[in-house]
């Protein structure tokens, strides 16, 4: 079967502290998915069985998988080994469905979380960027997107904060925030 493929493929960041990172990746890969085109999504940090596990579960054209714990981590300080082996297992598991001519999307969503919570080193992900064959497009989601990250991208999106109904108490709602 051949699948379609892209001429050429870019780095892309959504970065920030606004809401829709992770949203605006899922909706990459949806339209991505329109067109023939498979992603493989790796959720960093996450275990969470958030409404896009769901949707997407038997996709024919988007895979997500997650690497992370139910728990949620709120301090470098609650960083817990096994929260370091996942994340290690998932950058190994992401990097070897990049490299499997499968997909012609990666989203490693939450990496830039990732490594500002140091489950991941940079050097093993520039050793990743490094590995990713031209016609893969790569995005990259978080909070707190490094600098040496931001230099390596073609494109980089920042979502600001202005208002958020958080801040009047609202709490996590099902299918909007989760």
């Amino acid at each position: 079967m051949t699948r379609e493929q892209l001429s050429k493929g870019y780095v892309q960041i959504y970065t920030g502290d606004g809401k829709g990172k992770t949203t605006a990746a899922l909706g990459l890969a949806l339209r991505a998915a329109g067109h023939g085109l498979h992603t493989y999504i790796g959720q960093f940090m996450k275990a969470y069985p958030y409404g896009e596990v769901t949707a997407l579960q038997d996709h024919p054209y988007i895979t997500l998988e997650q690497y992370g714990s139910t728990c949620c981590l709120l301090h470098k300080s609650d960083v817990k080994p096994e929260d370091i082996e996942k994340a290690q297992q998932g950058l190994k598991k992401a990097k070897e469905a990049m490299l499997s001519k499968a997909y012609n999307i990666i989203i490693l969503d939450e990496l830039n979380i990732a490594l500002w919570f140091e489950v991941l080193e940079m050097e093993d992900v520039m050793t990743f960027l490094d590995a990713r064959p031209e016609q893969v497009e790569l995005v990259l989601t978080g909070r707190f997107a490094p600098q040496e990250l931001i230099e390596r991208a073609d494109l980089v999106t920042e979502m600001r904060e202005v208002k958020h109904y958080y801040q009047q108490g609202v709490l996590t709602r099902k299918g909007i925030e989760n």
